[in-house]
């Protein structure tokens, strides 16, 4: 499409996105000024970037979204977008102030009650979710992120993987399977492409949404994780859940086995701690508990049809616990779990966390909901993850109205098993008896020491079994390979036979 001297019709909104191209922030302004409209309204976007001329069409095509014409005045350009086709317009009356935010909401009263799922026996074994990903599915996505691979090409990729996956955990002889997380691009941040008025963007993008860069690129620098690799979900109006955030995944999965399925989900406080982003200078909540009351509300939906749909276990990952009773390694912020928000003191986060916990689960059956801790996972080097046993969060573990904690035990940053004692002795415990993060794999003895020394200590009924943490926590930082994922979860399936 080529220029035009003037558009021939008016917006409805307009914004001026300086010299951001649609890669540094400018797609993320578009969203927050397109996402309320009404189907049919006009955005006019006005933009001195070149690169612009040939991005902004293409993302057209790719959304759906219909560009009318464009202008072009020496260095600044003006593009005229349709949300939607512009014959839309007429469906909704055209014209008018753009439509409010409005979260997706699903009554309570509708929200379907739990269906059966088989019983997981004690000493059943386990992954914790995630499993690496191949090659040709991290490349899907990327392209899935970047808009080069529509949904439907990439579910048929995505099944594919999730194929393998499963197969592996069958080959392996694991008693309860997961999708290994094939379909996200980390454990926690995935939520950003699932959940309305949320997108992901390059962390390094928050640098143009904030009134002090210098002093984010600072932060940056003092992270566990390279900005520029990391993709953050960013929150620019009210938190909706219009589609499901992983029922999709249970639904896929248990097309491929019979046996008991666990789905692994962010738990709300670390979902708190990563969507409240105190940099960014327009936040569309006041404050981190305002924005934690719709965290909890969609997780809990979510909960909801993750039972009705049979899963046995549903886990909340919270490894941004551990942050708060550790610290940071070497001196510096941990960004093991995306944590940007800044925290309170140890009390105030812990007493934070175990409210947001309980009302996700309040009046659910406790024995298939979970909870996992970890010391970070973004990298097999030991030596820059968290440490420490468990006896600064045994009391907020014990308030929590879950059924079984699933925890880090083979690797000495955790401690010994015997802190558990304290917790109640109806809960089960998901013991770490691998570390996923050593290339070598434990035999079969050594991992059978590992599990009846927690036999002896919590009892045989209380135990099941599993790695430390996911093997791929985050696609593109897979602490192991598929291979010896599979080998060390038949260490621990062999091992747990011999105890029998």
């Amino acid at each position: 499409m080529q220029p035009v001297d003037s558009h021939t019709e008016r917006p409805d909104v307009s914004f001026d996105g300086g010299d951001l191209d649609c890669g540094n922030g400018l797609l993320l302004l578009i969203r927050r000024h397109i996402d309320p409209m009404r189907p049919g309204q006009l955005l006019e976007i006005r933009s001195t970037e070149i690169s612009v001329d040939e991005d902004l069409p293409a993302w057209c095509r790719l959304t759906g979204n219909e560009l009318l014409s464009w202008t072009k005045d020496g260095k600044q350009r003006s593009f005229l977008v349709s949300k939607g086709p512009r014959s839309a317009a007429r469906a909704v009356g055209g014209g008018g102030r753009p439509a409010v935010e409005v979260a997706t909401l699903t009554p309570a009263a509708t929200l379907p009650s739990p269906a059966p799922a088989p019983r997981i026996e004690p000493l059943a074994v386990m992954g914790i979710g995630s499993w690496p990903r191949p090659l040709w599915m991290k490349r899907a996505l990327h392209d899935r992120l970047e808009g080069r691979l529509p949904d439907g090409d990439f579910d048929k990729i995505a099944d594919d993987a999730v194929r393998m996956c499963v197969d592996a955990q069958l080959r392996a002889g694991v008693h309860v399977i997961t999708d290994g997380e094939q379909r996200r691009d980390s454990y926690a941040n995935f939520v950003g492409a699932r959940l309305d008025n949320c997108q992901l963007i390059p962390l390094t993008d928050l640098l143009a949404l904030t009134e002090d860069p210098a002093e984010l690129e600072q932060e940056f620098a003092a992270l566990d994780v390279p900005a520029s690799e990391v993709r953050h979900p960013v929150v620019y109006g009210p938190l909706g859940r219009s589609r499901p955030i992983a029922t999709h995944e249970l639904a896929f999965a248990r097309t491929l086995t019979d046996r008991p399925i666990k789905v692994a989900l962010p738990g709300p406080y670390t979902l708190s701690r990563i969507l409240w982003l105190d940099c960014i200078t327009t936040k569309p909540y006041p404050t981190r508990a305002a924005i934690t009351e719709d965290i909890v509300r969609v997780l809990r939906e979510e909960l909801h049809f993750l039972l009705a749909g049979g899963a046995a276990l549903v886990q909340f990952d919270e490894p941004v616990l551990t942050e708060v009773v550790f610290g940071a390694p070497k001196g510096g912020r941990s960004f093991m779990c995306g944590a940007l928000a800044a925290k309170e003191d140890e009390g105030t986060e812990l007493g934070f966390a175990r409210d947001a916990i309980n009302a996700v689960v309040a009046g659910l059956p406790r024995e298939r909901i979970a909870l996992h801790v970890c010391r970070g996972n973004w990298s097999p080097d030991e030596s820059v993850a968290l440490a420490g046993d468990y006896r600064p969060l045994v009391d907020l573990l014990a308030s929590l109205d879950v059924g079984t904690y699933f925890l880090e035990l083979a690797t000495p940053r955790a401690g010994d098993v015997d802190v558990l004692r304290a917790l109640p002795d109806d809960r089960r415990i998901g013991v770490g008896v691998v570390n996923q993060k050593l290339d070598r794999v434990e035999d079969a003895a050594e991992v059978e020491t590992r599990i009846r020394r927690a036999v002896d200590v919590l009892g045989r009924e209380r135990v099941l079994l599993n790695p430390d943490c996911g093997f791929a926590t985050f696609a593109d930082n897979p602490v192991t390979s598929a291979e010896t994922a599979e080998r060390k979860l038949r260490a621990i399936v062999d091992a747990a036979a011999r105890m029998r």
